[in-house]
């Protein structure tokens, strides 16, 4: 077993969340001073705290930013997505907070002068600068050389160069020794300045966040700097770094190894030649449209709490598939505030993206809530920003756009046939995706199966899988008071089949039919019609309540991205990693293949083994697994 270097793993890595409760006994000084000793001035410990807080929202506010991919597209430098196996490595980002806030509360303890220091020193600030560009920033650019050598690089420096795209929280994701040094490099302009007794509360809290918000900028793989600064006063180059300028040293680790001073590169013959042209030619292409995505599938909002499961909030959150969480309910009013402001500025928005077979898929989103669909004089106002959507993908050049559940409903637009009715010339693509929706139920179906119980009968979806299991000569019990709109159905089958199809009007009618299609939400009282082992398949949104033990049921329709899928690092609401739901499946199938046709209004039964087969092709699979003699094996 090898041994790993020493200060090359933290103490506490494998204490998880818990590793908070480090913070502990500062949390617990602070209480006991405000309420036990009546001590209303600041101590050490409130100050350590609040740093850590600062501190640390410094580099969330920043990645957040970086991945607010609608107003950040154009200015990202690499344009590679963050996936799931980079963002679990740079999950505990935050251990050097942790680190040096320990390391200063020891230094606060040595050093009582650091309890008394003056709110301000105009001096102390001039001389920590001058002690920054004169020691910490040599320092820093040949330590940082040193650590790209032989042994250092392997054991330590590689897991920061791990990332393939960086982000403002790589930044942290280091070895203890790394931040140990580092810790010693901060220190030296604070410890500096107050030892010669002109040291600052607003020094220390200055030199720190203006430490850490450069770090965060130089890792955020978005260039804000605009190319004119440097034209107007081209010194400024070699006092402050870019992030176009940082991440060559990411792609070229034998360049740029400054810690924000490219001027001590240049005395070091280690700058990048392509440093101030990629940087110009990146700021000029932020005023044009970035790469334009093959495909889009154009989601929508659930409700408040969810909307949070974008990448631009956490990223650790949105890499995990959706749930409740209570720590979120203090960010309930910001998230509905913006829900409100986008609605209002009524634009679709893009919030992730990834790349299959070299092509890039993009996911927009509609700022809509989820019971606003289910509200008649909401529903101009809705088909107007999906038109909107459509259009512009047309515009742009999207070959293929996918509809969400709700984007495409029946009631609400018949499935998107309401656009490409509207908009004849459509170069764009549009497609529900419900094909395959279809398939993917019907592959959970075993060819064994004699009855099926079927709700939500005669919606799109259930039309097509009782169409689609008649021809199997299989007895479908369709649920439905409408006896004009089954006979409808039933006419359409095969005069042959046509005995298959059977109309019902309650639930009783089911109490001896194991295999139940759930398209329409049943409550506890009329899942209790099922006989005990019956199995709930199902493609109602939002999915139903487990409440029979006896029973089991069945995940909502969805499938597995291939292997080779980039850039990936953001669950698709409550689905595991790399799953989608299956009409997001649909409309990536129908890119791949290169399909002509719109897929909106009806389901085309005779199409649906065709769709199948395809997406199996592609490298797509189910995420239940089917029966070995499903009706589609």
């Amino acid at each position: 077993m090898a041994i790993a270097a020493p200060l090359s793993t933290w103490p506490w890595q494998n204490l998880g969340a818990f590793k908070y409760l480090l913070y502990g006994p500062f949390v617990s000084k602070v209480l006991y001073e405000r309420f036990y000793e009546g001590n209303n001035s600041f101590s050490l410990c409130f100050h350590l705290l609040l740093l850590y807080v600062c501190r640390g929202l410094t580099y969330v506010f920043w990645n957040s930013y970086s991945n607010m991919l609608f107003l950040t597209r154009n200015r990202r430098i690499l344009q590679q997505g963050v996936d799931f196996n980079q963002i679990d490595r740079e999950w505990d980002w935050d251990n050097f907070l942790i680190l040096q806030t320990f390391i200063a509360a020891m230094a606060g303890y040595y050093f009582p002068f650091l309890h008394d220091l003056p709110l301000f020193n105009f001096k102390g600030l001039l001389v920590a600068m001058l002690l920054h560009v004169g020691i910490s920033e040599p320092l820093f650019y040949w330590l940082h050389r040193k650590f790209h050598e032989g042994y250092l690089f392997h054991h330590y420096h590689s897991l920061h160069h791990s990332a393939s795209v960086t982000q403002s929280v790589t930044a942290g994701n280091a070895t203890p020794l790394e931040h140990l040094i580092l810790t010693a490099i901060i220190a030296i302009p604070i410890v500096g300045a107050s030892v010669l007794g002109l040291g600052s509360g607003l020094l220390i809290y200055a030199y720190l966040l203006c430490f850490d918000f450069l770090r965060s900028m130089g890792h955020s793989n978005i260039e804000i700097i605009p190319h004119q600064l440097f034209d107007a006063f081209p010194l400024l180059r070699y006092i402050i770094y870019t992030p176009t300028y940082h991440s060559l040293h990411h792609t070229n680790p034998d360049t740029n190894f400054c810690l924000f001073m490219p001027l001590f590169d240049a005395l070091g013959n280690t700058l990048n030649s392509k440093s101030w042209q990629l940087h110009k030619e990146i700021s000029l292409n932020s005023r044009k449209n970035s790469r334009v995505p093959d495909f889009v599938f154009l989601a929508h909002i659930v409700d408040v709490s969810s909307c949070m499961h974008v990448q631009f909030t956490l990223r650790t959150l949105t890499s995990l598939p959706y749930r409740f969480r209570f720590f979120l309910v203090p960010f309930w009013p910001i998230a509905l505030t913006s829900l409100i402001l986008m609605w209002l500025w009524s634009k679709t928005f893009l919030v992730t993206f990834y790349y299959l077979r070299g092509r890039l898929h993009q996911t927009w989103a509609v700022p809509r809530f989820g019971f606003q669909y289910f509200l008649p004089f909401a529903a101009d106002g809705i088909n107007k920003q999906i038109e909107n959507a459509i259009l512009r993908a047309d515009r742009i050049g999207v070959k293929v756009i996918s509809l969400a559940a709700l984007n495409k409903n029946e009631a609400l637009n018949g499935g998107g046939k309401l656009f490409v009715d509207k908009h004849p010339n459509l170069r764009v693509r549009v497609v529900h995706g419900n094909t395959l929706t279809a398939a993917v139920i019907l592959n959970e179906i075993p060819k064994d199966v004699e009855e099926v119980f079927l709700t939500g009968a005669t919606s799109k979806l259930g039309r097509a899988i009782a169409l689609y299991l008649c021809r199997k000569k299989i007895r479908v019990l369709m649920l439905t008071l409408s006896a004009d709109r089954f006979q409808m159905i039933q006419k359409e089958a095969p005069e042959e089949y046509q005995s298959y199809l059977v109309q019902v009007t309650k639930y009783q009618a089911a109490q001896s039919c194991k295999t139940w299609i759930v398209g329409k939400w049943i409550t506890y009282k009329e899942q209790n019609w099922a006989p005990k082992g019956t199995h709930f398949h199902q493609f109602v949104v939002p999915p139903i309540l487990s409440f029979r033990r006896d029973c089991t049921y069945g995940d909502l329709a969805a499938m597995r991205l291939p292997e080779d899928v980039e850039g990936l690092g953001c669950c698709e609401y409550t689905m595991e990693r790399g799953v989608v739901h299956a009409c997001h499946a649909g409309g990536v199938v129908h890119s791949l293949e290169g399909w002509s046709h719109h897929e909106v209004g009806a389901i085309d039964v005779d199409r649906i083994d065709l769709v199948w087969k395809a997406a199996l092709q592609h490298g797509l699979r189910p995420v239940s697994s089917p029966s070995s003699s499903s009706l589609l094996s």
